[in-house]
């Protein structure tokens, strides 16, 4: 196995499915703004749109591949074990969407209690969740595919299905507007819609390696029953930087304009979290797992110590290029039609702030697995508690005097606080020990990063008038910008023996 390059497909298909996003959320941009439309919909999506991510970005599998790859040893036991956790995930969540179907208008207090003081912005929200809430049951379901195939090492076909929603909903969205519909409801509709597509996609994909039966059975072994257990607390865990995102969210509610702002900024760093972070830590996880039960501790070091590595040479560029850019590529990506000059500078603040934490966010996603490939769940749950308690203290002390900026500002704090705690507890119990070569790549990192940061600055000042709002191309310098500040940050690794397929080959 090729850590860089299973990262690589995984992060290739990721990276098709963050840029059409990146289209739809431009024509969102350009035709809802920072509109009650734009809020409301986005207060919907943001519900079960959190959720695709704590079950589809590598959070499920956390709980699932260490159980499942145990009981596939047998392969009766393990077609029993998925069928079995199939089913009791599919009444789970029928009887979940039943009852926000019903109670709608308390869920959306608790996500957007602001809304309640604009009757037409809480009745667009709630008519939104309520149509896009069943995405719930599908996406969910397509986890579980998805895991099966991560757990046979065949990571393209789950990371390339998120891509099915991205083009549902930007055909929805320009059939709307072509047709003159409700274009914040016909994305809604959209959302389900691509679950259910996806969910379909999957099934033909895994139907090598399992077929889903239904059964009307409630009797679950001790294994099953374990696997729930650790599910909560691994979904939590794994998935702490979106539920620190959706309090932001809450939090944010408070102020017109505010939810937008920050769904906007989230969208643009989220390609490189799912990167350096979803994709290493999909990756590492079932193979580290592998490794830890056959106790070759000389093997499970390495992987951690590459996983490190890799994950920090992904996220630290972007991190800087996003910080020292963000005016320029909000401007560049959402900076059309309704969508005004005070949104770029709002929108950028919020990004600035989210781009310091960003090698946290990546680090978080793999420094969990470890945890996860021990069949340990508790220690990264508590962590994450921590964090989401801190997130929650900053946000509420200082958003009446800082406004809707506190929000990715504690984000970013308790996360790195987080990565404190976990190298800490990972210190104590010996369970990585960080080789001299490694460090080493690190000291590179943090010289490319620097050289490309320096080339981008001037990059910037110079085109400076080509990056101005008004300007018509401006999104083609920017493009120029990023893709020349990109190369010379892959040349100078390579160059430097980091970021080569020949360094990340595990035997």
């Amino acid at each position: 196995m090729n850590l860089l390059s299973s990262t690589s497909v995984f992060g290739f298909y990721t990276l098709i499915s963050r840029v059409l996003g990146y289209l739809r959320d431009i024509l969102i941009a350009i035709f809802l703004g920072t509109t009650i439309y734009a809020d409301a919909f986005f207060v919907a999506f943001r519900l079960p749109n959190t959720f695709r991510r704590l079950f589809a970005e590598g959070t499920f599998n956390a709980a699932f591949i260490p159980s499942y790859a145990k009981a596939q040893k047998n392969a009766k036991e393990g077609k029993r074990f998925a069928d079995e956790v199939f089913n009791l995930l599919l009444y789970i969540l029928i009887f979940i969407i039943i009852i926000v179907e019903i109670f709608t208008p308390a869920v959306v207090y608790l996500i957007a209690p602001g809304f309640y003081g604009d009757s037409e912005k809480l009745n667009l929200a709630v008519e939104f969740t309520r149509i896009t809430f069943p995405f719930l049951l599908f996406v969910s379901l397509s986890s579980l595919l998805s895991g099966i195939l991560n757990t046979n090492n065949k990571f393209a076909a789950a990371a390339a299905a998120p891509i099915v929603l991205n083009i549902v909903l930007i055909f929805s969205l320009l059939l709307a507007f072509n047709l003159e519909l409700n274009i914040a409801k016909s994305l809604s509709v959209g959302v389900t819609l691509s679950g259910i597509i996806q969910f379909f996609i999957l099934i033909l994909f895994t139907k090598k390696f399992y077929f889903p039966s239904l059964k009307i059975s409630f009797k679950f072994k001790k294994n099953i029953k374990n696997f729930f257990q650790k599910l909560l607390p691994s979904i939590f865990s794994a998935g702490i930087t979106q539920i620190n995102i959706l309090v932001g969210t809450i939090i944010a509610s408070f102020q017109t304009g505010a939810v937008s702002y920050l769904y906007y900024a989230d969208r643009i760093y989220q390609i490189n979290l799912a990167i350096a972070g979803i994709a290493v830590g999909t990756v590492v996880l079932p193979n580290l797992s592998k490794k830890i039960k056959e106790n070759k501790k000389h093997s499970i070091n390495i992987l951690q110590n590459k996983s490190l590595e890799l994950s920090l040479a992904l996220s630290l560029p972007a991190a800087f290029g996003l910080f020292i850019a963000s005016k320029e590529i909000v401007s560049s990506l959402f900076g059309y039609g309704s969508f005004t000059q005070d949104d770029v500078g709002n929108t950028s603040l919020a990004l600035m702030y989210f781009a310091l934490g960003v090698p946290a966010f990546a680090l978080i996603k793999v420094l969990s697995s470890f945890y996860f490939a021990r069949d340990n769940t508790k220690t990264p749950f508590y962590i994450s508690l921590f964090s989401m308690i801190t997130n929650v203290f900053i946000s509420l002390v200082f958003f009446k005097k800082y406004g809707f900026i506190i929000i990715p500002i504690a984000t970013t704090i308790s996360s790195w606080l987080s990565v404190l705690i976990y190298f800490i507890f990972f210190n104590k119990n010996k369970i990585i020990i960080f080789e001299n070569k490694i460090l080493m790549n690190i000291y590179k990192i943090l010289f490319t990063t620097a050289l490309m940061c320096f080339f981008l600055y001037f990059g910037l000042e110079y085109f400076e008038d080509k990056l101005e709002y008004t300007y018509k191309f401006k999104l083609i310098y920017l493009l120029i910008m990023v893709g020349l500040s990109v190369a010379i940050y892959l040349f100078t690794t390579n160059f430097l023996g980091i970021l080569k397929f020949r360094n990340y080959k595990l035997k």
